[in-house]
């Protein structure tokens, strides 16, 4: 657990301009669908920190920033894979080709995404349906 989130501007001077501006489109597409407790972390060997979103002791998904580059990680249990199998041609050749060589793990496949803009956001979204339910009612 960090003593404080970054700044802003640590952000900005870490990842650069645009891939922040991409992080807080992300945070604010899943901010609006679910209400959930948000940890930053330490990231580890590979990145310089972890933001992770979780509810009731189960991680929905985890954002990840480091020199020049973002992540996004969502790991997919048996069940959950399967559910994405049934729906697989429904999304992008470059999820399908992560979730191919995504490793599976004892507790699920850890899927790394690394997006450099927004064209992956629906699927991604619909990968977070997948895994739970929105549980925020949408703002009229």
């Amino acid at each position: 657990m960090l003593d404080a989130a970054p700044t802003a501007e640590q952000m900005t001077a870490l990842v650069g301009t645009s891939r922040y501006e991409i992080w807080n489109q992300l945070c604010a597409l899943i901010e609006e669908k679910y209400d959930m407790d948000r940890l930053w972390n330490q990231g580890g060997k590979a990145w310089t920190y972890e933001y992770k979103y979780r509810r009731g002791g189960k991680t929905l998904c985890a954002l990840y920033a480091r020199e020049h580059g973002i992540g996004f990680m969502i790991i997919l249990g048996r069940d959950e894979r399967a559910k994405f199998e049934l729906e697989r041609d429904r999304y992008s050749r470059e999820i399908q080709r992560i979730y191919d060589e995504s490793r599976t793990y004892h507790d699920g496949k850890w899927m790394m995404f690394e997006p450099v803009d927004a064209t992956l956001f629906d699927d991604l979204i619909r990968l977070l349906n997948i895994k739970r339910r929105p549980n925020r009612k949408p703002k009229n």
